[in-house]
């Protein structure tokens, strides 16, 4: 298992354990939900034995009877049989008021209205949340009475809690992960900004030594015209141009407009003679197109894609560049085609991390080089077109066209 496998791994035992943690905190919050609303249920009976005793009972149990009914404080409408309000608990009593029907000069007879529209909104409320309890109540008819109630100020918000909770916590952790991830990305591209330009140091001293012993052999044997020697230059100017490219890590590299189809093209004459012969390279498209390059580094793409062509390919087989745009003729597409083992669609995106490889002495660095250079150095995209196990692969990389008549952009 590869370092990148394991970092997955880590994101998915760490992913299941907040998920059993907040599982178990909506479970319990559950659990007192219902046994609250339990209890609140009881109250809403006990205050409709207490109302019913309270008109029943004499003046000695009156006042023990309210004290028991007041001691229930879950919000309540009291109903006849056709609906009329006859009397409410813990609602806002700012909703009703009194009106006096003058009956005769010495006898005021006292009714409550209420805010029709707030009531009815409360007594909607109370309907979804519980069914009322039925009860009769002297001297209101034969009929039954309706008490509907809901639950308290404190039951709804206890309801709320775990989800308030939970929300905290998910943007803190994210928060939090944000600026770690950061801080860890930032360490990292110092660490690799570092490692590259004293990579590019170190290979500054035999790569001009072997410049020089070049010109001695030459000299020495009178191989001017050697093919040999002119292979050999051409590969210690590589190691030049790579050490050139690690030098640029780090800095912003500056773009210069170059036809495509050339600049691929004079990369994959020097990569297809030191490859296996069973693998031919075929160049294709539109030989105008250009775009902003800059050639180290974009050499550096193409490398990667090429050298991962050819070891997905297991003896014989082919690799197809082409060269092409749009319909708005304002991108450039290279795709890069190969008939090896084929990516599987779940890898599509993983194969861009840091780490991932399938080769057992990879580093797991091409692509996601590749891609850095791709994207952040030339603005760029890069992806896997399409792919099918045991046919091949097409990776597309696209660039913003460069018309003549543009200014080269940095």
């Amino acid at each position: 298992m590869n370092a990148y496998q394991n970092k997955r791994l880590w994101k998915y035992i760490l992913l299941t354990l907040a998920v059993i943690i907040a599982s178990g905190s909506l479970l319990y919050t559950n659990y007192l939900v219902r046994k609250i609303a339990e209890s609140e249920h009881t109250r809403a009976q006990l205050w409709a034995l207490s109302l019913k005793q309270s008109i029943i009972s004499d003046d000695k149990d009156f006042a023990y009877v309210l004290a028991v009914r007041d001691s229930s404080i879950v919000p309540a409408i009291v109903t006849d049989e056709n609906g009329e309000i006859q009397t409410t608990k813990g609602l806002d009593s700012t909703k009703t008021f009194i009106k006096l029907d003058n009956i005769s000069e010495s006898n005021n007879k006292k009714k409550l209205e209420y805010d029709p529209e707030y009531f009815e909104h409360q007594r909607e409320i109370m309907k979804s949340q519980h069914e009322p309890i039925k009860i009769i109540l002297p001297g209101t008819g034969s009929g039954e009475n309706l008490i509907y109630y809901k639950d308290s100020l404190l039951l709804t918000r206890l309801k709320l809690f775990p989800y308030i909770q939970l929300s905290v916590i998910a943007v803190f952790l994210l928060i939090a992960y944000t600026a770690f991830n950061s801080s860890r990305k930032s360490e990292q591209n110092q660490v690799w900004v570092g490692l590259a330009k004293e990579t590019a140091h170190q290979l500054g001293t035999p790569i001009s030594s072997l410049m020089a012993w070049i010109e001695l052999l030459k000299n020495k044997f009178e191989a001017e015209d050697d093919p040999l020697m002119a292979e050999m230059e051409n590969d210690v100017k590589r190691l030049e141009i790579v050490a050139d490219r690690f030098s640029k890590i780090g800095s912003t590299p500056k773009l210069e407009p170059h036809i495509v189809y050339d600049v691929v093209k004079d990369f994959v004459d020097y990569f297809k003679v030191r490859v296996n012969n069973n693998i031919s390279f075929e160049m294709t498209g539109n030989t105008d197109l250009k775009a902003g390059l800059n050639i180290p580094l974009f050499d550096w793409v193409i490398e990667n894609l090429l050298k991962n062509a050819v070891n997905a390919i297991d003896d014989k087989g082919s690799i197809k560049i082409n060269i092409s745009t749009n319909k708005v003729q304002d991108q450039v597409f290279i795709d890069i085609t190969d008939t090896g083992k084929g990516i599987p669609r779940s890898k599509f995106i993983t194969i861009f991390q840091p780490g991932y490889t399938t080769r057992k002495r990879g580093w797991g660095l091409g692509l996601s080089l590749t891609k850095r250079i791709v994207e952040n150095y030339h603005s760029g995209n890069i992806f896997v077109r399409d792919s099918e196990l045991g046919k091949g692969t097409t990776f597309r990389i696209i660039l913003k066209r460069i018309r003549d008549e543009q200014p080269t952009e940095a």
